[in-house]
């Protein structure tokens, strides 16, 4: 994968001509929107965190960088459950160099580590326009990473959410950890296909075994750095029955009136 990316990149044609760049254009935003809902426990959160830490250091994601038009991006990190962790929000950070994508990574190891209660994506989504609108950058390209192990059950319904934030000119992409049963009908993959994801090239990556999620997320960050979409991903099937986007409220009213 990371071998046929730095192909396609090598094969991009001529070497573009000059432009003149201001100190705020960047390839893209990227928000990073990270589940750390009770549904995990603290050994597979602090894999989670340090799938993200190990991703942003590795030098696939800086080539990544790096190889762009401009050869930087802005990037940030939130915390979510039923709610956006206050105190887990790391602003803007610009990434043109190695030492820049250390430093955030470090900032982001430093943070500690626990858990909250319900699943809001709408909010995760919500929250991640809203820093990405508020953004003193300028990106070609906008994206929220959301990553979850769970359907939407606290907050707003999360398709007419993000619809809005497709609708705006935001990319949605999705890593779904389906570590244990999620109870949405056809996996946790289709749900995130048919209610979360959205945008241009958007796209889900699933994740089945926590010792895989470092390279799931770095294979992810490679991708929306590049612009690119992998070759297999998991979108709307039209022969086969939509999501009910609803199905995590329906649930947790379900559990709530027994």
């Amino acid at each position: 994968m990371f071998a046929t990316i730095a192909l396609l990149l090598s094969l991009s044609g001529a070497a573009p001509a000059a432009v003149q760049l201001t100190a705020g254009d960047v390839d893209v935003k990227l928000v990073l929107a990270v589940d750390t809902s009770k549904s995990m426990d603290q050994e597979e959160v602090r894999i989670q965190r340090e799938g993200y830490v190990e991703a942003l250091k590795h030098s696939e994601f800086v080539e990544a960088v790096t190889s762009g038009p401009t050869g930087r991006i802005a990037i940030s990190y939130f915390e979510w459950a039923g709610y956006v962790v206050p105190d887990s929000v790391i602003d803007w950070h610009l990434i043109e160099t190695e030492k820049d994508a250390i430093a955030f990574a470090n900032k982001l190891e430093q943070r500690p580590i626990t858990t909250q209660r319900r699943t809001s994506i709408s909010t995760a989504i919500a929250k991640g326009a809203a820093m990405i609108v508020s953004s003193p950058y300028s990106g070609t390209r906008q994206v929220i990473d959301v990553s979850g192990d769970g359907s939407n059950n606290s907050g707003n319904p999360v398709a007419p959410t993000r619809d809005k934030a497709v609708e705006a000119g935001l990319v949605i992409n999705g890593l779904a950890l389906m570590l244990r049963p999620s109870g949405a009908p056809g996996g946790l993959d289709k749900y995130y296909a048919d209610c979360v994801i959205g945008g241009p090239g958007s796209f889900v990556l699933p994740v089945y075994k926590i010792e895989d999620f470092a390279v799931a997320v770095r294979r992810k960050l490679v991708l929306e750095v590049s612009g690119l979409s992998p070759p297999l991903t998991v979108g709307r099937i039209a022969d086969q029955p939509a999501t009910d986007c609803m199905i995590g409220e329906r649930q947790w009213q379900d559990m709530f009136d027994r």
